[in-house]
């Protein structure tokens, strides 16, 4: 895997800069790169985080465009830019539009822009909702494996919500050697739960399979506990549903109540972009008027700077930092260039020269 954490100065071009070139990766030639390759990614988000905790980044806030006739539905943009050897900025348009999902259509759809860092000119455009799964799902596996170092590894897994963020953390898992007794599974639509099950079935799992109909049996059942649900305000209030001390990937944000949080060891991803948006921490900062609630970040623990207790539930909220999406679409479009399948748009720029 490329170093990350080499410095854009000692990979500095003394060449004019070529021709702008623009290209068009297709969710299929996304899938083909990334496809059993979980170690690899899990690695290469490891290295971004300690490239974004180095201060080798920027990676302003999202934007949020919302809709007055659709309040259910937005788009976001993440505009990022990553140093070290990948040396790209970008940025990030992804829609959430949940009534897909009556439809048959999955929630979210998305597309990366890489840009030159040189010149700023655009150089591809990739189908991103793989992308952004990925990514996500690479972060939820290295958090799983971080914050279970110094407690229990986790036996029995539930997931909590069980679309495609779901089956690409289990997918990550697995692929990155975690094998688990039990797998639970809860879902508001018993459609979706039966429909996961039948996807872990066909995974090859190993352990017993239960489709719970309610949260709270789901929740005490698992010592890993994964949330990936589209819940806008929190639905999980109990504390109690929780005396056991599990590992919580929060990755949907908005499932638990504050008081879940406040009796839990609370580690994020970013704190300034995670505190915001009423995601379940910024929902704490706002009734406590602080952050002490807050015991570090993932590159934290990476450092060695924190560690999860052992007798408390750990919870990892991570609001998605699009530095992991620059990252992981560097690595597609190298990828696909490495193979000779880049799909070039040769007049994508015109009137190049500046006189005319």
């Amino acid at each position: 895997m490329t170093d990350l954490l080499t410095t854009p100065a000692e990979r500095a071009d003394d060449g004019r800069p070529s021709v702008p070139t623009f290209s068009v990766i297709s969710g299929q030639q996304v899938q083909q790169a990334l496809k059993g390759r979980e170690n690899e990614l899990v690695a290469l988000v490891e290295a971004t985080y300690r490239l974004h905790g180095a201060g080798e980044s920027v990676n302003p806030p999202s934007y949020f465009l919302r809709f007055p006739d659709r309040p259910s539905s937005r788009i976001i943009a993440l505009p990022a830019s990553i140093g070290g050897s990948v040396a790209v900025d970008g940025l990030k348009w992804i829609s959430s539009f949940p009534d897909n999902v009556r439809s048959g259509l999955p929630r979210a759809s998305a597309v990366l822009i890489l840009n030159d860092p040189r010149t700023g000119y655009p150089f591809t455009c990739l189908e991103s909702s793989i992308i952004s799964a990925t990514r996500t799902a690479a972060s939820a596996a290295l958090a799983a494996d971080w914050l279970s170092r110094g407690r229990t590894r986790p036996t029995r897994v539930g997931f909590f919500g069980t679309g495609l963020i779901a089956r690409y953390i289990h997918t990550f898992l697995a692929g990155t050697g975690w094998e688990f007794d039990a797998i639970g599974v809860h879902d508001l639509s018993a459609d979706s739960a039966e429909g996961f099950r039948g996807y872990l079935r066909q995974s090859g799992v190993a352990g017993r399979v239960t489709v719970h109909d309610r949260a709270e049996d789901l929740v005490r059942a698992s010592d890993l506990v994964v949330f990936a649900t589209v819940a806008g305000t929190p639905h999980v209030t109990d504390p109690a549903w929780f005396d056991h001390n599990p590992l919580v990937l929060h990755v949907s944000l908005r499932d638990l109540a504050p008081e879940v949080l406040l009796d839990a060891a609370n580690f994020v991803d970013d704190v300034d972009h995670c505190l915001k948006a009423d995601t379940s921490p910024h929902l704490v900062e706002q009734l406590t008027g602080d952050r002490d609630f807050l015991d570090g970040t993932l590159y934290d623990v990476l450092l060695g700077r924190a560690a999860p207790p052992t007798d408390r539930p750990v919870i990892f909220s991570p609001f998605g930092l699009g530095v992991l999406d620059l990252a992981v679409g560097k690595y597609v479009y190298d990828e696909v260039s490495r193979a000779g399948s880049l799909r070039l748009i040769d007049d994508f720029f015109h009137d190049l020269r500046r006189y005319g």
